[in-house]
């Protein structure tokens, strides 16, 4: 989120773009014996920092079969105007109704589904459409007797269903096909609860939470028990090369399988959190990972060869075609699942099109592993993948849980897709990942929470999150924090464990009210950004925001912004954003050009922001700037001013008012040097604070933008830093009036005003105040190398009013010098 500084411009939110989990109601029941209680049970999890960012009804069905009832053919005969349709009677059992029907199969003594009246049916794309009574070819119909996949239970369309013949006449045909209803809750996922990423942490937290107010329902896990081998007729020889990429890698084989779709529960559980069903082993990988948070991988055992599995990295360069049919060259940090010959599947992240599950598949090799969240992060970015397994994986899931999840999901392949279990578990773990030790001490949580806390609900607490709490002093408590846990590693993560669960809701408020009163320094640089913008605000200008991060394409423009001094971003998120910026010039006229794309014509901005350069290798610098940029008119149209360009002067004006603002006055011009500038100046106080001017045509109209652009650049940095070295003089307002008088000068074309400003000044240091320039002529009374200057002089003295001759005086003089150095001559 950012805003604006106030200044009459809305404030904009950004809301941030966190992961969630669809959990489903009904499956986390599985895990705690609940009663239902939908709104207390969402409530609990939000406060536990689980948030429910909302919760959808979820059907078996879509619409639930609502006013579709069984009904009886009594008669069918052909319609009297159509050859292709019959007309039928049938029973519904409050009522006989006629209707007209298509169906090739419908005949007289068939149960069958009737969609009566005001029934809502879906299509294949889950567009609804209700039934009305109709006439079809002049024949009434009340009805609609409907095929397989009119109601959704499957996708036959060869004609109507036949139903039981036992069947009771107006039973609702949601009770014969017993449709599951279900709520989706999501929860929005903070990065740091990974140990959520599933059904059982999810279920885990909720049941650590009603332990508060009642006493902890039972926790129901998954049993491996039934698991066996069958047979050790097919083993796979497992290497890990790279084990510090792979700290644990578990597989067995299954064979033996009959592919097929996965029966209702199985399809419904995936259905309702956003999977569609393919067959019964790759569903029940996908049922598992959503159950347990272990991802998993089914290989056909046929596609491996030389009956081995390699866990490497490979070349750079080297060749992947992904299941999706890209294909994809591999970074020498990718880790790879392999056989004896060729790559198989990208580990953690995205399978291969030759190794994967198929209609044709009788034998699998199932992976279950942990891979360190690092590698499999940089590899899912650098390819461009967001997979569920690599949202797992990139985050840290639990290591002990690995060959518990491969049991798991055998037993279920063997229950759904038969087969045998032809393999021991092979199970590559060199290094365990122990669980982390942590002292705990009472005063520690006391003084963070503000109260204490009885120590038996503090220790309550930890074991319904599984923290083991292994030993307890006076002082405090030993503790050990699973691993699957990464996020809790010291005695601040463990408190805020405690309280969450505790309920911040139950810390009572203090009536005291401490605060501290820091000093601070006029100075301080947030104190003259807002100065400066409060100012150019004033002037009719708009603070805008642009992205650090920008397109490496941009430094084509210029030599002086070169890609040779480049931050480059490692994972960058796009093409667009793969370099930290080195002038603010470009995000200025991203926005120009985006403003102008809207009809916005007349644009005057401002930006604060900093610059990234790298100069020398490893050596980098970071600068702050204030950009300035005006195009188009001064002001809109009005009845009582005239419309106005904006133009260099406006801008420089605009630039010398915030350095005067800001006590900075006695500046030198000089020509700007910056090469993405067509005309430009620079204004120097002993360094470099402003290099502006017009933006060089072709550099804007690679933007699109066929106006002239002003931009001013000032070094923030070095604005700040003069500021602090110099001391303000204050002196009391004169008494005596001041005098105003002209000259007007013939002086040579490329004669500066500046410079006979400076003359002026060093000729009169006294009584001379300004210099100012308020007409030039250039004409055909003059000569070709001529201009003329027409200077307004004001002269004070602060003691005492000046007297003609002291006037004449010094008028003389300046005009002896004008002459003399600038070679002016008195028109």
């Amino acid at each position: 989120m950012f805003r604006f500084r106030e200044s009459g411009i809305p404030t904009i939110f950004v809301r941030s773009n966190r992961p969630f989990m669809k959990i489903s109601y009904n499956w986390l029941k599985q895990f705690i014996n609940v009663p239902d209680d939908l709104d207390k049970h969402t409530a609990l999890l939000t406060s536990l920092g689980l948030e429910v960012e909302g919760v959808t009804p979820f059907e078996s069905v879509k619409g639930g079969l609502k006013g579709v009832v069984v009904g009886k053919v009594l008669e069918c005969y052909k319609h009297p105007n159509a050859d292709k349709l019959k007309l039928t009677k049938v029973d519904l059992g409050t009522e006989v109704v006629q209707i007209v029907c298509g169906a090739t199969n419908v005949a007289a003594g068939q149960k069958v589904p009737v969609a009566t009246i005001g029934t809502v049916l879906y299509d294949d794309k889950g567009e609804a459409w209700t039934i009305r009574k109709g006439k079809i070819r002049g024949e009434e119909s009340h009805g609609m007797i409907c095929a397989e996949d009119e109601l959704g239970l499957g996708t036959s369309h060869d004609g109507i269903m036949v139903l039981d013949g036992d069947l009771e006449i107006g039973t609702p045909l949601a009770t014969v096909f017993e449709i599951e209803t279900d709520q989706v809750i999501e929860i929005g996922l903070t990065p740091n609860r990974a140990d959520a990423m599933s059904h059982l942490g999810v279920a885990r937290d909720l049941r650590a939470g009603l332990a508060i107010t009642e006493s902890a329902p039972e926790f129901i896990t998954p049993s491996f028990s039934s698991f066996h081998v069958d047979s050790r007729s097919d083993r796979f020889d497992i290497e890990v090369v790279n084990k510090e990429l792979a700290p644990r890698y578990c597989g067995l084989t299954i064979k033996g399988l009959n592919l097929a779709a996965s029966p209702a529960w199985l399809q419904n559980r995936l259905k309702a959190i956003g999977i569609a069903p393919k067959n019964n082993v790759v569903d029940v990988t996908n049922y598992v990972m959503h159950e347990l948070g272990q991802p998993l991988h089914a290989f056909d055992a046929a596609k491996i060869e030389g009956k081995k599995i390699v866990v490497q990295t490979l070349s750079s360069g080297t060749p992947f075609t992904t299941l999706d049919g890209e294909v994809h060259e591999l970074h020498e940090e990718d880790l790879m699942i392999c056989d004896a010959e060729k790559p198989l599947c990208i580990a953690g992240v995205y399978g291969g099109q030759n190794s994967g599950v198929t209609d044709s598949t009788t034998s699998i090799f199932l992976e279950s592993a942990y891979f360190n969240p690092v590698s499999v992060r940089k590899t899912a970015k650098r390819h461009g993948f967001n997979t569920d397994a690599s949202f797992r994986f990139e985050r840290g899931i639990d290591p002990n849980i690995t060959e518990d999840a491969l049991k798991r999901a055998a037993i279920l392949i063997k229950e759904l897709a038969g087969g045998e279990i032809a393999s021991d578990i092979s199970d590559l773990y060199p290094h365990k990942i122990e669980d982390s030790e942590v002292f705990l001490p009472f005063a520690k949580i006391d003084s963070l929470i503000g109260q204490q806390i009885d120590r038996i609900e503090i220790k309550d607490i930890l074991r319904t999150l599984d923290i083991n709490v292994k030993n307890v002093t006076e002082a405090g408590l030993g503790l050990s924090i699973p691993a699957y846990r990464n996020d809790v590693s010291r005695p601040v993560d463990v408190i805020e464990e405690i309280l969450r669960v505790y309920g911040y809701d139950r810390i009572e408020t203090s009536t005291k009210l401490n605060a501290t009163i820091a000093t601070s320094s006029k100075l301080d640089n947030y104190k003259l950004e807002n100065i400066v913008a409060q100012q150019l605000i004033g002037q009719g200008f708009t603070e805008m925001m642009a992205n650090s991060l920008t397109s490496d394409k941009y430094h084509q423009f210029t030599e002086q912004i070169s890609s040779k001094n480049e931050v480059k971003i490692l994972n960058p998120l796009s093409n667009d954003l793969s370099v930290l910026r080195q002038s603010l010039l470009y995000g200025g006229l991203e926005a120009v050009a985006y403003n102008l794309n809207r009809k916005q014509n007349n644009l005057k901005f401002f930006e604060f922001g900093n610059t990234y350069h790298e100069y020398q290798k490893g050596t980098r610098t970071e600068q702050k700037h204030l950009s300035i940029l005006t195009v188009g008119k001064l002001q809109g149209k009005s009845w009582n001013s005239t419309q106005q360009d904006a133009d260099f002067f406006f801008l420089k004006g605009a630039v010398v008012a915030v350095l005067n603002r800001l006590g900075i006055q006695n500046l030198n011009e000089k020509e700007s040097k910056l090469d993405f500038l067509s005309e430009g100046l620079a204004l120097n106080s002993g360094s470099k604070l402003v290099d502006l001017g017009i933006v060089k045509k072709k550099i804007a109209r690679a933007f699109d933008i066929d106006e002239p652009v002003y931009y001013a650049n000032l070094y923030w940095s070095e604005i700040v830093k003069l500021i602090r070295k110099e001391h303000q003089s204050v002196s009391s307002i004169s008494k005596s009036p001041a005098v105003h008088r002209d000259l007007a000068l013939l002086i040579d074309k490329k004669t500066p005003f500046k410079e006979l400003q400076n003359i002026a000044f060093q000729t009169e240091r006294q009584l001379l105040k300004s210099v100012d320039l308020f007409d030039v002529y250039e004409g055909k009374e003059l000569p070709e190398d001529k201009k003329s200057y027409a200077l307004s002089f004001v002269l004070q003295d602060p003691e005492k009013t000046l007297t003609d001759k002291q006037i004449d005086k010094v008028m003389g003089k300046l005009q002896a010098q004008l002459e003399k150095q600038a070679g002016a001559v008195l028109r």
